[in-house]
This record gives structure tokens, sequence and C-alpha cells, in this order.
């Protein structure tokens, strides 16, 4: 039998999934301290696929992940929208494709 090692945080019903397909697979689940590591990394992940595939899936693997990292550190998504609308309010968006070359005193 060939054994894939992953080590890399997975969604929810990977499990099932996977033994949907016959296969069996080892999990565990792990602490906040791990948690909170594994979602940092799993940020790196989705961002570099996003790099490279450019596609709608990414960019909502890219956002589930982001929402789980805010829960994880105790925000709730509400919060982390309120947040982005006061910012965007504040500061403003992306939608003007700005590009700041140089600043002058």
């Amino acid at each position: 039998m060939k054994t894939i090692t992953y080590h890399k945080l997975v969604r929810d019903k990977i499990p099932e999934i996977i033994e949907a397909k016959g296969k069996t697979c080892k999990v565990r689940t792990l602490s906040d301290d791990e948690y909170l590591k594994m979602i940092d990394a799993k940020l790196d992940e989705e961002l570099a696929e996003y790099h490279e595939d450019q596609n709608i899936e990414e960019l909502a693997d890219l956002m589930e992940v982001i929402y789980a990292a805010a829960k994880a550190r105790g925000y709730s998504v509400e919060e982390l929208e309120k947040v982005r609308a006061q910012k965007a309010e504040k500061r403003g968006a992306f939608e003007k494709k700005l590009l700041l070359e140089e600043v002058m005193e």
C-alpha cells in the first residue's frame, strides 16, 4: 500500500472525501497554538496558489482561510468586514488602480 505524507491543514470534509474514494487517512486535531501556525502557513499556500492560477476558486480558498484566521484569533467575520469597510471609508479601496511612485518633501 502506497502512503503519501502531507502534514498540512485541510478543510473539515477532506477525510470523508478521501474515505469515500476507498482510501484511508490519518488526521489529528491541532492544539490552538499549532492551529494558528498552520493557518498562517495555509494563508501562504493559498496565496501562492492564487498567484499561480489567478482564478476565482483560488480567491475563494484564500477568503476561506482569511475567515478561519480571523476566527482563530478571536474575531468574527462581521468584525473583519467592519474593519475592512472602515479602512476603505477612511483610506479608500483599490478601485482607482493608483500606483504611488514618489513623494517629494
